[in-house]
């Protein structure tokens, strides 16, 4: 269908640019499992981004996810938050954080700082304690990290659309965050496509390397713990079988699936994994724009993460972690959907509950004090 749209050239007809529609937006999260068992290396998720690019030129992409590509655009992020309603949502979460932990802050815009810290808009939105449970793992750590009151969403659905110029835009927007600020490296927050998007794409996007490094969550809690930067009590979690979803994006395209093995040996003690696991992984169905997508593509996401459900029930496990909103979105649909009986976690979520804080840290209550 690609090439025969590609050899038509401005003489396409709407049917086929129909077929060519609901085939690569409804029937592909480009997750790039089936390029590695191709012969030929052949890299269909290229191939799909390039033909929902051809759909962009004609107008025909899904409302919802335009929608959500338009407001970051527009106002900096997909889910249009405001830079004063964002601040004030760092500023509550800082407040929230230190009835715990006194000293624990939520630095903005700090110049020169070792780190920023970028997060899916989501988290301001729906999941503000996503930001208290990374500043907590950040000031146990002693990082020196910063978040800014610009290019904070690392998201870039304009990817998933197909559209490069838009997808350029949104990540200039992280750059000159970090640029501005003088950082040495970026976090991203546990999301897949973030990651992807701003680590291997956005280069080749903006016409340069990064000036920064860019990593992943899962590899800065996994440095953490082999240095002893922070620690976990292992019981916290002892009674539960445990498992873990690898992200197309973190683990196949990112190369972060044996950091994560190595924090999950902190945290569970029954661990068992999904098979397939690791890179061979099956996609969860939540990436490549399906979440964002909703409407007529939820049904059809749904039917397509069966085979993920199938896995999970298999392993008997009480917990599923994972460390992408879009996996997190998708598993706790399919534990509704199919039944599972599980609890969907990120790491952080996790760590809320697991982090031993030295006792010198914590809040005084007033008998303490007396």
């Amino acid at each position: 269908q690609v090439l025969e749209a590609i050899k038509k050239k401005d003489k396409i007809d709407e049917a086929t640019l129909d077929e060519l529609y609901e085939t690569v937006y409804g029937e592909c999260s480009m997750c790039r499992r089936c390029t590695m068992f191709c012969p030929f290396g052949i890299d269909v998720a290229t191939i799909i981004s390039t033909a929902r690019g051809l759909c962009v030129s004609q107008g025909k992409v899904p409302e919802h996810l335009m929608k959500a590509v338009e407001s970051h655009l527009e106002s900096g992020n997909q889910m249009a938050v405001t830079e004063e309603e964002w601040v004030d949502t760092l500023e509550w979460m800082e407040e929230e954080l230190q009835e715990e932990l006194p000293g624990a802050t939520i630095p903005i815009d700090k110049k020169g700082a070792n780190s920023l810290y970028v997060v899916n808009a989501r988290e301001p939105k729906f999941y503000p304690m996503d930001i208290s449970q990374a500043a907590m793992v950040f000031y146990l750590a002693g990082e020196d990290w910063t978040m800014s009151r610009k290019g904070w969403d690392v998201t870039n659905l304009a990817m998933f659309m197909g559209d490069i110029p838009s997808a350029t835009q949104i990540a200039q927007l992280v750059r000159d965050a970090a640029e501005e600020l003088e950082v040495k490296r970026i976090i991203v927050t546990e999301c897949g496509h973030a990651l992807r998007s701003l680590q291997f794409e956005s280069p080749i996007w903006l016409g340069r390397d990064h000036k920064f490094e860019v990593i992943h969550s899962v590899s800065v809690f996994a440095e953490y713990l082999r240095e002893g930067r922070i620690k976990l009590d292992k019981d916290v979690f002892a009674n539960e079988r445990c498992t873990y979803q690898d992200p197309c994006n973190v683990s196949r395209n990112g190369g972060c699936g044996r950091d994560a093995r190595e924090v999950v040996q902190y945290l569970c003690e029954d661990f068992i994994e999904m098979e397939p696991h690791g890179a061979y992984n099956y996609c969860c169905g939540g990436g490549g724009g399906f979440i964002p997508m909703a409407g007529p593509f939820k049904k059809r996401r749904l039917k397509s993460g069966k085979v993920k459900a199938e896995q999970i029930r298999a392993t008997g496990a009480s917990i599923c972690i994972t460390p992408c909103h879009n996996c997190y979105d998708q598993l706790r649909d399919l534990n509704k959907e199919y039944e599972l009986g599980i609890k969907v976690l990120s790491f952080k979520e996790m760590f809320e509950e697991a982090l031993i804080i030295p006792e010198e840290l914590k809040a005084k209550d007033e008998d303490d004090e007396e």
